[in-house]
Formats: C-alpha cells, structure tokens, sequence
C-alpha cells in the first residue's frame, strides 16, 4: 500500500515473506536510482562541497545524480559530471553499483569513473544546489577518508572501487 508519493520518492507498507517463511509488515522507500561520479585529472579528481540540507552542513562528495525516467545509467553519469561540475568526460568507465540502505530502501547507486575531462558549455547545477568544485590531489584522499574529512558513503565506496 502506498503511503507517500513525492517528488523524487515514494514509499510504501508492505507484507513481505521472509526467507524463514514467516511475514512482517515493512516500509520501504523507493527514491529511484542514482549515479556517483569520480573525475579524473592527472594526479587530481574533482570532488564537490555541497550543501545537504537532511543534515544542515556542507560535505565533501562525488558528482552524484538521480536517473530521469528511462534514462540509462551511464547516459545519466554523463549528464550530471557536467550539470555539477562544468566538465564533460571522454572516458568513463562503469565501477559497478552500491546498495546505499538496504534495511529500508531499494536505492542503488550505479559508480563511475570519468577520465579526459574537457571544459563543457552545459554546465549548469539545479536551482537548490550549492555547490563548490575543489580539486583534491589523489594522495590526500585515503587522509581526507580516515580524517572524516570525507565522510559521505557513496564517495568513500567510490574511491575505494576506482582506486583499490
């Protein structure tokens, strides 16, 4: 049963069978799926500070959107590195996917690495973004990750796929 729809989410009470073969009534939040995004520029990557009002504070991320309907994965990735940080990718590469909550939504995030950055006209970030774009060296990173500096899940796991 559908108990909210906005939007970007909805979210939903239902009986669900478990392994065991007993039920529970559960809620489940579906946000839609999304991309993360890692820039690569020589022996830097372009990250974001951005503003996240959920916790009213700015955090250090990765270029990261959600997919419009019927749009696929990579398509999307492109989309959003230049939507958020002005730079197109001539290169990118698919690092898989994450699971971000699993006990309470089915979001996946779909991660990418993106290399042979040119500078695009299209840039243009929506209205309720803040957003700065830092350029990081790659070995402040693994510092910025165990420091807090970088505390932002997706990002972490991110790195961790393209750079590991």
């Amino acid at each position: 049963m559908e108990i909210f729809r906005g939007r970007r989410l909805w979210a939903e009470k239902k009986e669900i069978l478990l392994p065991s073969g007993s039920t529970r009534d559960k809620i489940i939040i579906h946000p839609g799926h999304a991309v993360a995004v890692l820039p690569l520029e020589g022996e830097h990557v372009k990250l974001l500070r951005q503003y996240r009002y959920a916790i009213g504070q700015y955090i250090i991320e990765a270029p990261a959107g959600t997919l419009e309907q019927d749009e696929d994965a990579e398509t999307c990735a492109r989309r959003e590195l230049i939507e958020e940080t002005g730079f197109a990718a001539k290169t990118i590469i698919s690092r898989g996917f994450i699971w971000t909550t699993p006990g309470f939504t089915d979001e996946k995030i779909y991660l990418f690495e993106a290399h042979d950055l040119i500078p695009s006209s299209e840039f243009g970030k929506d209205d309720d973004e803040i957003i700065d774009v830092i350029d990081v060296p790659l070995h402040d990173l693994d510092a910025m990750i165990l420091d807090g500096t970088i505390s932002d899940a997706k990002t972490i796991a991110l790195i961790h796929r393209c750079l590991r």
